[in-house]
């Protein structure tokens, strides 16, 4: 099994809803901002690769919306998704599984493009099968006012048409070294995988933590449905990082790609940040 880092570009984000109810004096000296309070973020995709699978974890924004739209998350950086693929020898066409945490734009718009007539939706990976849960699907597709902006119809409704689409209702192997669970405070049904992987547990964190700054538990985001249930869930899952010494991969930092953690008498907190080709 061989792991690589799909990077699909960098987005902005208000440092605040970020950071939830932590005051900008504190998260300001863990993650920089710029004058209008916006945070740079990572869209980083994670590429498995085991013998005749090759599995994509998210897959970021894709570029499907209005030129309105993407000004208000401030796009910027060099890497595409097709770009990152290529870097490793593979394209769009060679991806067998296509893992989805949750069907926010930033993390699924990219499972769908436009016809180049614009006449339809197409799939960009039509050689894979999408895997998200149910729960998630249900949830994304019939959404609640305070996530309707994040789930786009465009995004989400042409999959099960372009996709073979399979569901996930529990915590489960999905391939031989690849786990998944499920958490619920971010959104409900996001989906964690977890990688077996030089005799290491490498997790992907999606929303659960953000960045290596988000690794003290009260620092959740606004964006979170329950943040109650994210601090539980924080709560349960960063003890047992620290205990076992998991990899967390980091979705959007923009810093690091990779950390750990260990308990201390303040509770849980980062240990050493690295990248994925240290592990």
């Amino acid at each position: 099994m061989i792991l690589y880092p799909i990077h699909t570009g960098n987005l902005k984000l208000d440092g605040g809803a970020m950071f939830g109810v932590v005051p900008k004096v504190i998260w300001g000296k863990a993650y920089p901002s710029d004058e209008n309070n916006l945070c740079n973020w990572s869209m980083r995709c994670l590429l498995i690769v085991d013998e005749d699978r090759r599995i994509l974890i998210d897959c970021g924004i894709g570029d499907k919306q209005s030129e309105k739209f993407f000004a208000n998350y401030h796009l910027n950086g060099e890497e595409t998704l097709e770009k990152s693929l290529a870097s490793f020898g593979y394209s769009t066409d060679d991806i067998t599984d296509l893992i989805l945490t949750h069907l926010h734009f930033d993390h699924a718009g990219g499972a769908i493009r436009r016809k180049e007539d614009k006449s339809d939706y197409t799939a960009t990976f039509k050689n894979a099968i999408c895997h998200t849960s149910r729960q998630q699907w249900e949830w994304a597709t019939s959404p609640n006012n305070r996530e309707k902006a994040s789930f786009l119809e465009e995004n989400i409704l042409p999959i099960k048409e372009k996709y073979r689409l399979e569901l996930i209702e529990n915590d489960t192997e999905l391939f031989p070294g690849v786990s998944v669970r499920i958490f619920n405070g971010h959104t409900d049904g996001q989906v964690i995988p977890v990688i077996s992987y030089k005799d290491k547990k490498v997790v992907y964190m999606a929303d659960l933590l953000p960045s290596a700054a988000h690794v003290p538990l009260p620092w959740v985001m606004s964006y979170d449905t329950r943040p109650l249930i994210t601090l539980k869930e924080k709560e349960n899952f960063m003890a047992e990082a620290a205990r076992e010494g998991f990899v967390l991969f980091l979705e959007h930092d923009l810093y690091h790609e990779c950390c750990t953690v260990e308990a201390t008498e303040k509770g849980v907190r980062l240990k050493e940040t690295f990248s994925l080709c240290e592990v």
